[in-house]
């Protein structure tokens, strides 16, 4: 079946009832058969590869010294005026407890009921109002697993000092208890994400269903985008579902968050690139059907492009080396690519179905329908309502070389301006502040050293050569205390140094560090006449594995920009035919990225205090920005191009511009506010992206694509399509004759 063939049948009288039914019959049976993607989630899964340093020095520790390999719930107790007797008897009654009946997945516990009273005294911090007691997990579990046993401790300790101490509030005189460490911030973490799903699916669906009335003012036509990407969602998630159950990928509660914006912000935009020219042809053309078919036709094209180009840009996450990146493609693409089927499929056929009555009460007419409709009502004619405006287009035909001028400047301070942003990799800094793991880690940083919290440890192959490493460590400034050696229990000449960091151990400041211990031991065993030292000195923790997650970030950032835009060229030449096209149209979605960049840190940083921003954001932002920047620059620009093929340059430019205005707003405010939601969620790094993507959306909606490249193009004449061959080039003499627009 030929694409003019196809594109009559779905919005034929049986095409369109068939086409219903089958997406009705597909979403049903998938359903039913695969389980959904949200029961498949995997929020624990491994972020490097063996390869990276960290982990093969975690795995040398889990052999070499397992009683150190688990994860510890660090539980802080804390009295204001100070720790009584009876408080410290409770804890060390806890702990006997927990030794002798463990909660499920824990593995240890540190023995206090068996310290002295000098020996627990000396736990306590410098006021005495605080102690920190470690709980060991086992690695293997799963945040809900570390939930489960977690939540058995506080109900333990609830029962033995008969109140909630995890209840108190921060400041009150009685006893208060927080859990944190890398329990404590895994179980968080899994907590935040999960609680956001259904909350980020209604706000969502309520903003989209909004703007679409507010802008349209038609309950029908409000529903057809909703209804189509609910449908879309529907094959995309037991798709998921079952891929993930074979172990082909793996997904997250992050990646279903963003990946339900994606598709509400993105699906209902390739909607509107239809709806929106179905319902200018309506106000032209009698015969719904006819109109329909011309429209789909006209917008099959750039809708095509556009997905075509979001999928591949969004694929090609599969080459980053970082696990967080990586598993984004699979889902992200696959739910647009499912999405454009449904939008030049489902959406037609319901176009179809419903027809003029799909704007109701502002039902699109030709002239002579509205005579024909005052005649039998008898009243007098109404004109059919101008569905959009050419303001802009003038404008820019008129004064391009001011609108370049004024736009370069304006993004081009905002892009210079994105230098000014620092950056984090500190997973509690994207916890809100009242977070029980924070609140814990607060608590230890005041009371004792922040670096307590997760600990660096230091490994070595001395060979058996005595070595003053653990005193050179100790004279690092950095470095708050350092351990004893402990020997490797299958390998004697291994030893390991466990190291307190002064400062926090999640800052980038710690982990700019970490090349400083490696530095420090090879050196060591250099003294002593140990040569490799690459393979003899091994540094583990979550200093060090935040350190191999930012060299991670960095190299995947270099190799991922310039393969998308590359990409994004290749596509725009073959689409466009025109060099100088493609290259101004990459140019300016890459300025519109930097300028939300630097407005988006000018927000966050100086309208809400944010003193670094999560290091992964720029990465995730030019992904979605350049993909879906260029669909608007694809939609406004291809029109112009059909119409260069009819009408004078200035001419097509106008009313290129003109008629893809509303839709373009519309879908842009749209896109912007989907990703404005992620804004409302209490996970700064959702919270960042959000606002950093919507802000780089409505730039391109307002700047970039109705005046920028309009104006650009208007300068550039005839080169703009170069090498391209119109079909009906018109001279420069009839490019006069428009000047008059």
């Amino acid at each position: 079946m030929s694409i003019n063939n196809f594109i009559g049948w779905v919005s034929g009288p049986r095409g369109k009832w068939i086409t219903l039914s089958l997406w009705i019959i597909v979403v049903g049976v998938l359903s039913a058969l695969w389980p959904a993607v949200n029961s498949m989630e995997e929020n624990n899964a491994p972020n490097l590869s063996n390869s990276k340093p960290s982990v093969q020095a975690q795995m040398i520790a889990e052999r070499e010294f397992p009683s150190g390999a688990d994860v510890p719930a660090l539980l802080v107790w804390q009295r204001l005026v100070g720790l009584t007797q009876e408080d410290q008897v409770h804890i060390q009654q806890l702990t006997k407890r927990w030794e002798s009946a463990p909660v499920p997945y824990q593995t240890s516990v540190i023995p206090l009921h068996k310290f002295p009273a000098p020996a627990l005294q000396s736990l306590l911090s410098d006021d005495k109002s605080t102690i920190v007691v470690p709980v060991l997990f086992d690695k293997m579990a799963d945040a809900d697993q570390l939930k489960e046993g977690v939540t058995l401790l506080k109900e333990q300790a609830t029962a033995e000092f008969g109140n909630n101490p995890f209840l108190v509030k921060e400041g009150e005189s009685s006893l208060l208890a927080r859990v944190t460490g890398p329990v404590g911030i895994s179980i968080d973490a899994t907590g935040l994400f999960s609680k956001a799903d259904v909350s980020l699916l209604i706000a969502t669906v309520l903003l989209v269903l909004i703007i679409l009335l507010l802008i349209y003012k038609s309950p029908i036509l409000a529903l057809i985008p909703i209804i189509a990407v609910g449908f879309a969602y529907g094959a995309t998630s037991p798709i998921l579902g079952f891929m993930a159950k074979q172990g082909w990928i793996t997904v997250d509660a992050q990646a279903i968050s963003i990946m339900t914006v994606l598709l509400f912000g993105a699906g209902t935009d390739y909607c509107l690139f239809l709806i929106s020219h179905y319902r200018h042809l309506l106000h032209e053309i009698e015969d719904k059907r006819v109109a329909l078919i011309r429209a789909l036709k006209g917008s099959s094209g750039a809708i095509a492009m556009s997905g075509f180009t979001v999928v591949l840009s969004l694929l090609v996450l599969l080459v980053a080396e970082y696990g967080a990146y990586h598993r984004f493609a699979v889902p992200f693409s696959l739910s647009i690519f499912i999405m454009g089927i449904s939008s030049v499929t489902l959406v037609p056929a319901l176009l179809a179905i419903f027809g003029r009555v799909s704007f109701y009460p502002f039902v699109p007419r030709t002239p002579q329908m509205l005579a024909d409709l005052a005649n039998k009502k008898k009243k007098p004619l109404r004109t059919s309502r101008k569905v959009a405006s050419n303001r802009i287009g003038k404008l820019v035909i008129t004064r391009p070389w001011t609108i370049i001028t004024i736009t370069l400047t304006l993004l081009g301070g905002l892009a210079a301006y994105s230098s000014q942003i620092h950056f984090t990799y500190d997973i509690l800094s994207s916890f809100p502040s009242t977070m029980e793991s924070r609140e814990g880690f607060k608590m230890i940083g005041s009371k004792f050293s922040e670096g307590e919290l997760a600990p660096v440890r230091v490994i070595v192959d001395s060979e058996g050569k005595p070595n003053a490493l653990r005193e050179e460590l100790a004279s690092l400034a950095f470095v708050s205390k350092v351990s004893s050696a402990e020997q490797g229990i299958q390998n004697n000449n291994i030893t390991s140094y466990e190291i307190t960091l002064k400062m926090n151990p999640y800052s980038l400041e710690a982990m700019n560090h970490i090349p400083d211990l490696y530095a420090v031991a090879e050196e060591s065993l250099a003294k002593v006449g140990i040569a490799h030292t690459d393979e003899k000195v091994w540094v583990s923790g979550q200093t060090a594995t935040q350190y191999d997650t930012k060299v991670a970030g960095d190299r995947d950032t270099a190799l991922v920009l310039p393969i998308v835009i590359g990409l994004i060229a290749f596509l725009l030449l073959v689409y466009l035919r025109s060099v100088i096209a493609t290259i101004y149209l990459i140019a300016t979605v890459v300025l519109s990225y930097f300028s939300a960049l630097g407005l988006g840190w000018l927000i966050l940083h100086i309208g809400f205090g944010v003193d670094a921003i999560q290091g992964a954001i720029p990465l995730y932002a030019f992904v979605f920005l350049v993909a879906l920047g260029e669909d608007y620059n694809i939609f406004m620009v291809s029109r112009i191009w059909q119409k260069r093929n009819k009408m004078p340059h200035k001419q097509a430019i106008a009313e290129g511009v003109g008629e893809t205005g509303s839709v373009i707003t519309s879908a842009g405010l749209i896109l912007a506010g989907t990703f404005a939601v992620l804004a409302t969620l209490p996970i700064q790094v959702l919270v960042q992206f959000g606002t950093i993507t919507a802000i780089g959306i409505l730039l391109d909606t307002f700047i970039v694509r109705p005046f920028l490249v309009p104006a650009i193009t208007m300068v550039l004449g005839k080169a703009a399509y170069w090498p391209a061959k119109l079909s009906k080039i018109k001279s420069d003499s009839e490019d006069k004759e428009s000047a008059s627009l």
